[in-house]
């Protein structure tokens, strides 16, 4: 009777290791944690009301159907020109490339694309991470690139020529002469006085 006791014992104990769980294993399996990349699939930061609010903004503005998006949509809907005409512009004058490459107005963008344009004497560098078709707020159009666009030129570097203090009155003759020569070094070849002068004399 004791070894039958005994056995019966020893089958419990076996049973219950059989059916307990590890300690640190609760939970259903394959559930995503806190800090695992699906739980956070929009990138950093989505936990942020705000920049929650401009992604859901970015995906509303996407295309639909597999519909594709035009380069030159894409960089004015994400506010790199200040209208679609300019961006059509700088496709045709060679100011666009995707992956290196000079593209028309109507070439198709996907994601992972690297674009580089050069506007308002301004090279910019991003990479497309949403496509939209409509023009979003600044907030919203972040959320849909990269960007690794080199810092821009200090203001000194691209201020007007002939620029004059204020209250110094009208230029002088001579004043002009050296605003004439300073435009011509720039390529305008803008005269004050006889339009059939050269600049500079």
């Amino acid at each position: 009777m004791a070894a039958a006791a005994g056995a019966g014992a020893g089958a419990a104990a076996a049973s219950g290791e059989v059916g307990a769980a590890p300690s640190g294993e609760s939970g259903t399996a394959g559930s995503p944690s806190a800090g695992s990349p699906s739980a956070n699939a929009d990138g950093p930061g989505a936990d942020d009301p705000k920049i929650a609010a401009a992604i859901a903004a970015a995906k509303a503005a996407a295309p639909t159907g597999g519909e594709s998006v035009r380069i030159d949509s894409w960089i004015w809907s994400v506010r790199l020109v200040k209208s679609r005409s300019i961006g059509a512009a700088a496709c045709k004058g060679g100011h666009v490339r995707v992956n290196g490459e000079r593209v028309k107005p109507a070439h198709s963008l996907r994601v992972g694309d690297e674009v580089r344009l050069r506007n308002e004497g301004r090279d910019r560098v991003v990479v497309v991470k949403r496509l939209i078709r409509k023009r979003v707020g600044a907030p919203v159009a972040v959320q849909c690139y990269i960007d690794n666009s080199p810092p821009p030129p200090p203001r000194e570097a691209i201020a007007p020529a002939g620029i004059r203090d204020r209250g110094a009155g009208r230029p002088t003759k001579r004043d002009r002469r050296d605003l004439e020569r300073l435009r011509a070094l720039r390529g305008l070849g803008t005269n004050f006085g006889d339009p059939g002068r050269p600049a500079g004399q």
